[in-house]
C-alpha cells in the first residue's frame, strides 16, 4: 500500500520532499512532489478555480481524521513515526488515510482531483450510507415497469454508424473466426424520458448520484443522520399530462395482482384532477410554476418547468430532466435494515413527531425556504417544497414497497400532503394529493395556501 506523504496545510509549515510506502518489508521512496515554504493559500491558488473547493474539502477531512485517530500533523513528515501510527489503525482506517493521501498528492500533481479515486470513494460512501446500488436498482426497475423509461432513440446519423461497426465485425467467409467479437442488441442504449420539451433525458447514473452525494455529504449530513436515506429518482421533465397517464396504468397493473384494491373502476385520479393538473405544466402560457418564493399570483417568484429544463442543461451540479430526493422511509421494525421500505408518512397536525415540524399554513413553508436560498451554508439550502411529479412518484414507490397507499385519507397516522414546491399563480392556489380512502382514488387537488397545512 503506497501511502503519499504529504503535510497537511497550516500556515508556516512547510511540505515535506518524500512519500512513504508501507508493505510488510516497510520500504519507503522519495516522491517527485516538492514544496517548500508554501502556505496554505498560495498552493491553493495555484490551483484551478473550480477545484479550490474541493482542495479545502479534502484537507479539512485529513485534519479530521488524524485528530480522531490522535495522529500529530508532525508525524505525516516522518517517515519512521508514520509507520508506527499507521500499525496502530485498523486496516478500513489504514485504507482510509491512504485514499485521502493519494487523492491529494494528485490533486497538487496535476492541478485536477483524481477522477477514479473520487469516484471510488464516492460508490463506497453511497453504498454504506445509502445502500444505494440496492436503492438505485429498485427505482429504475420501477420506472421500467411503469413505461416511464424508454431506451433511447438513436439518430439516423447513429444507427448508420452502428450498424457500419456491426458490418464490419462480422466474420469474412474463409477467413479466420475471431473470438473478440461479442454482439449484444443492448448495447449503448441509455434509458431515457421523454421531456415535455420533446428532448430525451437519460436516467442519472449510480456513478452521477454517488458523487452528488459524496460531494455534498456535508450539506446532507443532517438529514442522514435523521433517517432521510430513502433514494428517489423522479422523472421531473416529463409532461405532466403523460406522467398522470402513466400514474394510472401503474394503478390499473397494479389492481390486476391485488383484486382488493381500489374500487374497479377505470380511473384512479377522483374528480377534476387530471383537468386540473394535465397539461399545466405545458403550453405557451403554463398555469403551473415551480418553487414560488411567494404564494402570490403576481409576485410569486418561481419558474416554469421549461425555464427549469432549460437551466438544468447549462449547469454542471444538476441531472437535468431529473430530480434526486431523499426521503425517510417507512417504520424499519420488522423490516431488512439493509433496505427499508416504503415512505415515511408526515402525522397529523394534532399528533407530535421528531422527525417533523408542522408548521400553520402551507404560506409559512416558503419563509425558511427564501431564507435558505440567501445562504448556501444553511442546512435547508437544498430544501424546495414537494412536486405533484415528487408526489407520483413517491406514491408509486410505496405501493410497489409496502403494498398500501401513502397519504391515505382513513389512516390515523397520515394525513393529506401539501405540494408547495408547486403554485397555480392565476388561481392563488397551491397543490396538495391524498388517497381517497372512501372512494379508492387519488385525488390531486389545489388550495388556498393560507389554510392551515394539511400535512
Amino acid at each position: 500500500m503506497v501511502i503519499p506523504l504529504l503535510l497537511i496545510y497550516t500556515k508556516g509549515i512547510m511540505f515535506p520532499r518524500f512519500s512513504v510506502t508501507t508493505s510488510e518489508a516497510g520500504v519507503h521512496r522519495p516522491s517527485e512532489i516538492r514544496f517548500s515554504g508554501d502556505s496554505v493559500s498560495s498552493v491553493r491558488d495555484s490551483l484551478p478555480k473550480e477545484h479550490r473547493a474541493h482542495f479545502e474539502t479534502l484537507r479539512q477531512e485529513i485534519i479530521d481524521f488524524t485528530k480522531a485517530h490522535g495522529i500529530s500533523k508532525d508525524v505525516l513528515t516522518k517517515p519512521d513515526l508514520l509507520r508506527e501510527a499507521a500499525c496502530k489503525l485498523s486496516t478500513p482506517d489504514l485504507k482510509r488515510l491512504a485514499t485521502l493521501l493519494e487523492r491529494f498528492e494528485y490533486l497538487l500533481k496535476h492541478k485536477e482531483p483524481s477522477r477514479e479515486l473520487f469516484l471510488q470513494e464516492a460508490l463506497e460512501y453511497a453504498h454504506e450510507r445509502y445502500r444505494l446500488q440496492e436503492q438505485y436498482d429498485a427505482q429504475v426497475e420501477l420506472l421500467k415497469q411503469a413505461g416511464i423509461l424508454h431506451p433511447k432513440q438513436e439518430q439516423p446519423p447513429e444507427r448508420a454508424q452502428r450498424l457500419s461497426s456491426l458490418f464490419r465485425s462480422l466474420v469474412s467467409f474463409g477467413k479466420k473466426q475471431r473470438t473478440d467479437v461479442t454482439l449484444d442488441v443492448e448495447a449503448g442504449e441509455t434509458p431515457c424520458i421523454t421531456g415535455m420539451d420533446g428532448k430525451e433525458y437519460p436516467v442519472p447514473t449510480m456513478e452521477q448520484i454517488a458523487e452528488q452525494l459524496y460531494r455534498d455529504r456535508e450539506k446532507f449530513s443532517a438529514e442522514s443522520d435523521q433517517g432521510f436515506r430513502k433514494i428517489l429518482l423522479v422523472p421531473f421533465g416529463m409532461s405532466l399530462q403523460t406522467l398522470l397517464g402513466t400514474f394510472e396504468n401503474f394503478l390499473l397493473s397494479f389492481q390486476r395482482s391485488h383484486p382488493d384494491f381500489g374500487t374497479h373502476t377505470d380511473s384512479f385520479l377522483y374528480g377534476q384532477s387530471d383537468k386540473l393538473f394535465g397539461g399545466a405544466d405545458g403550453g405557451m402560457f403554463p398555469k403551473l410554476v415551480y418553487y414560488p418564493r411567494f404564494f402570490d399570483g403576481k409576485k410569486h417568484g418561481g419558474k416554469t418547468k421549461a425555464q427549469i429544463l432549460k437551466e438544468q442543461a447549462t449547469s454542471a451540479s444538476s441531472f437535468p430532466g431529473w430530480h434526486i430526493l431523499l426521503f425517510q422511509p417507512s417504520s424499519a421494525e420488522g423490516q431488512d435494515q439493509d433496505f427499508p421500505k416504503g415512505i415515511a408518512l408526515v402525522p397529523r397536525r394534532e399528533k407530535k413527531s421528531d422527525s417533523f415540524k408542522i408548521e400553520e399554513g402551507v404560506r409559512d413553508y416558503l419563509a425558511p425556504i427564501r431564507a435558505a436560498s440567501l445562504d448556501p451554508h444553511s442546512p435547508h439550502f437544498f430544501k424546495p417544497g414537494l412536486t405533484v411529479e415528487d408526489w407520483l412518484i413517491a406514491f408509486m414507490t410505496h405501493l410497489k414497497e409496502t403494498e398500501e397507499p401513502m397519504d391515505n385519507s382513513l389512516d390515523d397516522d397520515g394525513s393529506v400532503a401539501s405540494l408547495p414546491g408547486a403554485f397555480f399563480p392565476s388561481l392563488a392556489l397551491a397543490p396538495f394529493a391524498l388517497w381517497y380512502g372512501d372512494i379508492q382514488q387519488v385525488y390531486l387537488s389545489a388550495d388556498d395556501p393560507s389554510f392551515p397545512c394539511r400535512s
